[in-house]
């Protein structure tokens, strides 16, 4: 099924938040997963974009990079508490069957005053985790536990 244009959408799930993300590329779909991850959390229009953290992750393969991607923008999210509005995802490349990407997240720190919080997310899984190639590009299915 095309994306008609959609970076992400939201489905029904029980305990957890499911949703779609899309993109024309491989970059575009994982930058598209962390801007719906990041908005389940708080309104990402709200966040400006002083802040810039530089992100380099390799995995076996590219559900465990996309799995280790929102991961480690949770870990930043938690640890230095910074929100992100932005993501900038330079490559994403497979050598000697390893990926890996290189990216920038755009953001600023967290203040609850002017950054309501909507939805704690405790971890991003692989519960029916699903990358797919489709006509104009690529989508992927992402369940996070709240």
């Amino acid at each position: 099924m095309p994306s008609q244009g959609k970076q992400y959408e939201y489905l029904e799930h029980t305990a957890d938040i499911k949703f779609i993300a899309y993109g024309k590329s491989l970059e575009e779909m994982f930058e598209n997963s962390a801007l719906a991850m990041f908005n389940v959390m708080i309104d990402t229009g709200q966040v400006s974009g002083e802040t810039q953290k530089e992100i380099f992750l390799k995995a076996p393969d590219l559900e465990s990079l996309l799995v280790d991607w929102l991961s480690e923008l949770l870990y930043v999210f938690e640890v230095d508490e910074i929100v992100f509005r932005e993501f900038k995802v330079e490559k994403i490349k497979e050598e000697a069957g390893e990926y890996s990407i290189t990216a920038q997240a755009l953001g600023e720190e967290y203040y609850p005053e002017s950054h309501p919080f909507e939805t704690e997310i405790k971890a991003v899984t692989y519960n029916q985790l699903e990358i797919t190639k489709i006509d104009d590009g690529w989508k992927v299915q992402v369940v996070v536990d709240i």
